[in-house]
């Protein structure tokens, strides 16, 4: 599943709505990046959302 193991966020369901008024449905997903994290001292591969990664949320593993 798309989901971020920092923040929680997960895809989002609504309705997509035309100049017209046609409502068709539709989901929104979040940025989610596969990367090596420092996990409490331990090399991990986590799901992480870009804005967890932008705001200094996940250590990087070098």
């Amino acid at each position: 599943m798309a989901k971020c193991e920092i923040c929680g966020k997960f895809p989002r369901r609504g309705m997509k709505i035309s100049h017209s008024h046609i409502r068709t449905k539709r989901t929104w997903a979040p940025n989610i990046r596969r990367v090596k994290a420092d996990v409490d001292g331990h090399i991990k591969r986590i799901k992480v959302c870009t804005g967890c990664l932008r705001s200094g949320k996940v250590k990087r593993a070098q």
